[in-house]
């Protein structure tokens, strides 16, 4: 496998990702295997339309096949009866093989994904270590309760772990992702079955790699990739699995919650859909920097972000000015091969979700005005001719009913809207059936405190945009989900509270 020191000076990262061999199989029980009906499905680059690999397309046998490993695994004790102290040095052991293996799983990001280069080097893969490294440091620092009961009655109340852990990730930070939900749930002493999203899998499968290397004992983490349909639901509706934690669409998410309610009624936590709106006040003295952060929130991952700010709500005395800079910012954006570390904008992660969104983008001519991008890009080059790209797209005096306005489009699309005063501003915010994040851009630090807490969103960002460290939980209200991700709080979802009470004789 591929790590730093195996580089070669002068190579570009399109010749180092094709030096890659990545893992395709299914990983159950510490080993790879293939599917047990030895079916595959093919993992694209999209930023040149290319095959990457086949891999195995792991159905309702595998997925029980890796539960009955993850249950036996945790009945043994192996991992969820060891000191915390233990679990604390695995899993800084993978920290470690991680960032070890840094170059191989940000290109395995790169070219599953379309992500930059420029970011997986810098953000995603050192974020994944460090995730890790936060939880195992915070694991054996967790506390039980003494209740007070009064009299010679002791009740005491400890954290035990769920069990077997169902983990369903997406396909826009594929490796960040995982760690959000196996950090937290190994480091409370679960087992875990991942089901990678089908379009990204390639990371997940070196991942759990890592992970035996590290030490992690054989089953308490299995990776089985797949399609939703196949794998996601099997795994949703399994009588094995205590608890399902899924991030991804609001429709996918209505599904797992069914299937809890056809199964064993296994705790289901969601993080799904967003459509986060960017409130930007004209007491904004740094009005530049507030719409160099508006398209930074929008074009980021080419908008594939659940928390994106996709609504742009600006105060009709600044409207125009912020129209025409947001737009000058998008026409300058540099999109095209992610593996180029100048790129700006990579492609989107398929050619299906490049339809998707080219038919948000005709409905929004119907409706709005486009000032700027909605076509494929030109001058891409020979090598990413074939790739999932479209300019970054902007449209102006966007009705709050339109369907831009409304539905998730998980694209490089802003939906610019005027607005005259904060009631309004917080009215037209709020007309959203989601509620994952939203943005406020003001230098008047009580209308900051009272805007932001009028907004139904789960995380408020002012005068910042999408606002995360792994110190603060992340998550949503209305249909983008319940539950939360990242800081202590994470470890709620894997956890369960028991009341051992010692009656005093009498």
């Amino acid at each position: 496998m591929m790590n730093a020191g195996d580089i070669e000076n002068g190579m570009t990262w399109r010749q180092r990702a094709a030096r890659l061999q990545p893992r395709t199989q299914i990983f159950i029980d510490g080993a790879f295997r293939p599917a047990r009906d030895g079916r595959t499905f093919v993992t694209h680059d999209p930023a040149t339309g290319k095959v990457i690999a086949e891999v195995a397309r792991g159905g309702a046998e595998d997925i029980d096949a890796a539960v009955v490993s993850a249950r036996r695994a945790f009945a043994s004790g192996r991992w969820s009866d060891v000191t915390p102290r233990e679990r604390r040095e695995t899993l800084l052991a993978l920290a470690d093989l991680i960032d070890e293996h840094s170059v191989e799983l940000a290109l395995l990001e790169s070219i599953d994904g379309g992500k930059l280069i420029s970011q997986t080097t810098t953000e995603d893969v050192p974020g994944t270590a460090a995730i890790f490294r936060w939880y195992a440091e915070a694991l054996d620092k967790m506390y039980g309760e003494v209740a007070p009961t009064g009299g010679d009655d002791l009740a005491i109340v400890t954290r035990e772990p769920l069990g077997v852990v169902g983990a369903v990730i997406p396909w826009n930070y594929p490796l960040e992702m995982a760690a959000w939900k196996l950090a937290p749930a190994l480091a409370a002493g679960n087992s875990v079955v991942l089901k990678p999203a089908e379009e990204t899998p390639l990371s997940a499968l070196r991942l759990a790699e890592l992970a035996a290397q590290a030490g992690v004992p054989d089953g308490v983490l299995n990776v089985v990739p797949g399609l939703g349909v196949e794998a996601g639901q099997a795994l949703g509706l399994h009588h094995d699995v205590d608890c399902v934690t899924f991030t991804g669409s609001t429709a996918v998410g209505r599904m797992f919650l069914e299937y809890a309610g056809q199964s064993n009624m296994k705790q289901i936590w969601l993080e799904c859909g967003g459509k986060s709106a960017n409130l930007l006040f004209d007491d904004v003295a740094d009005l530049d920097r507030a719409i160099e952060y508006a398209a930074r929130g929008i074009f980021s991952l080419s908008g594939q972000v659940c928390s994106a700010n996709s609504r742009l709500l600006v105060q009709r005395s600044i409207y125009d000015r912020v129209v025409d800079g947001v737009v000058a910012k998008a026409r300058s954006l540099r999109v095209g091969d992610p593996l180029d570390e100048n790129t700006e904008m990579g492609p989107l992660v398929s050619n299906q979700q490049l339809q998707r969104v080219s038919r948000f983008v005709e409905a929004g001519e119907q409706q709005a005005t486009l000032v700027a991008g909605g076509r494929r890009p030109a001058d891409l080059g020979d090598e990413c001719s074939g790739g999932s790209f479209l300019e970054p797209t902007v449209f102006s005096d966007v009705a709050a009913h339109a369907t831009i306005a409304v539905e998730e489009i998980f694209g490089p699309v802003l939906a610019i809207m005027p607005f005259e005063t904060e009631e309004e501003a917080v009215r037209l915010a709020n007309a959203s059936e989601y509620g994952l994040a939203a943005s406020v851009w003001t230098d008047n630090i009580h209308r900051a405190r009272r805007v932001s807490r009028r907004l139904s969103a789960g995380t408020v960002s002012v005068n910042t945009v999408d606002a995360l460290d792994v110190t603060v939980p992340f998550g949503g209200v209305r249909q983008s989900g319940f539950g939360r991700d990242l800081s202590l709080h994470a470890l709620d979802k894997f956890t369960s509270l028991k009341t051992t009470w010692f009656a005093a004789e009498s």
